[in-house]
């Protein structure tokens, strides 16, 4: 009997197991056994999209906006000693000199070199500052740094930084550089700053070249409550500046924030274009009060050769340092103000709005050799 019983409970289960096996694979997944003491878990099921309807004789493709980040509350304007954290790095063996021998001077012509103050600005620098020492009977590590500060300052100091708008007139700022140094940011981020103290400002979307520029500078526009006006994608530049500036004359604006496309400054026949564009947004009722070339500060001494073409192009008044903060070159400021005699009129110490500040040669310089 117990025999009997045992043939039939091994036939129910071989049976069980074979009609498993036939529904798996009637299925169509398979599905490994589990291993021994853990569950088994459900068959993961994919998400597949269903593709989108092939609509290519009608759709158009929609630029790409890239959106600007989201401005701080205004107000927290950063500090140069907050920002400079990678400039002030270049200095850190020399501040660490105690008192004034040969090896300090090499350490200080070092450091100047490496924050790209250049030579010739570098030699001067050191040849005044040494015959201080001498003079003042100066001794120590501190003493120098006061001296060395003193003597930066001196240098950048004297030059009307400010940004000029003439009363009763359409201003037109033209904003100019190589591609990728940030002038539709910049645009943005002062034209936020100038309607928020009181000014109508039109933005011009002149850089008809690179994709998404416009939109870029609509986005930046909308937050200022600017006024934005913009052409066909590869149209003229001076036709839109020009139609920006009547735009402006006739709502009563006093400010035209010009764009231009990025060129580089090898370029001849980019830099005629750009002499074009400057005679044009000149034209009544259009009154050209600033060219600000907008150089990044990482490039360092690259900047120079860009700063020198550009004026000779548009006769540059002022530059606009973007990227300071992350860059240990800033001496870059030296060398322009001194071989081209054009002021750093703003720097970018940041990604937002309230980053882009006025530059302070006394603030910059202190923070260089804060502790």
């Amino acid at each position: 009997m117990i025999w009997i019983l045992l043939a039939v409970i091994a036939v129910l289960v071989v049976g069980g197991v074979l009609f498993v096996t036939s529904q798996r694979k009637r299925g169509g997944i398979e599905i490994e056994p589990p291993a021994r003491g853990t569950v088994a878990a459900p068959p993961r099921r994919t998400e597949v999209e269903a593709p989108a309807e092939d609509d290519s004789s009608t759709a158009v493709a929609e630029p790409v906006v890239v959106a600007p980040p989201e401005p701080e509350p205004v107000g927290r304007r950063p500090s140069f000693r907050d920002r400079l954290a990678r400039a002030r790095a270049t200095f850190a063996g020399f501040l660490g000199r105690t008192k004034i021998d040969d090896e300090t001077w090499d350490e200080l012509e070092e450091a100047l070199i490496r924050a790209d103050l250049g030579v010739g600005p570098t030699t001067a620098l050191i040849d005044d500052l040494k015959a201080r020492v001498k003079e003042e009977g100066l001794e120590t590590g501190d003493q120098l740094v006061g001296a060395l500060k003193d003597e930066m300052k001196a240098r950048l100091g004297g030059v009307d930084r400010s940004l000029r708008l003439d009363e009763g007139r359409t201003n037109v700022w033209l904003f100019v550089g190589v591609n990728g140094v940030g002038k539709t940011t910049t645009i943005g981020k002062l034209g936020k700053r100038m309607a928020a103290e009181g000014h109508r400002v039109v933005m011009a979307a002149g850089d008809t070249f690179r994709a998404a520029a416009a939109e870029q500078l609509g986005t930046w526009a909308e937050r200022a409550g600017a006024n934005l006006v913009r052409g066909a994608e590869g149209g003229d530049p001076s036709a839109i500046i020009f139609d920006a500036v009547e735009s402006a004359a006739a709502k009563g604006a006093d400010l035209v924030l010009a764009d231009t496309a990025g060129r580089l400054h090898t370029k001849s026949n980019l830099m005629e274009e750009l002499k074009k564009v400057r005679r044009v947004a000149d034209r009544d009722p259009g009154h050209v009060t600033e060219v600000l070339l907008v150089i990044d500060a990482t490039t360092g001494q690259n900047g120079l050769v860009q700063a020198r073409q550009f004026t000779e192009a548009t006769e540059v008044t002022g530059v606009v340092l973007t990227k300071l903060d992350g860059s240990a070159k800033g001496g870059i400021v030296f060398a322009i103000q001194s071989d081209l005699g054009i002021p750093v009129k703003l720097v970018g110490l940041g990604e937002t709005a309230d980053d882009l500040v006025d530059f302070d040669p006394d603030e910059f310089v202190d923070a260089l050799f804060a502790e």
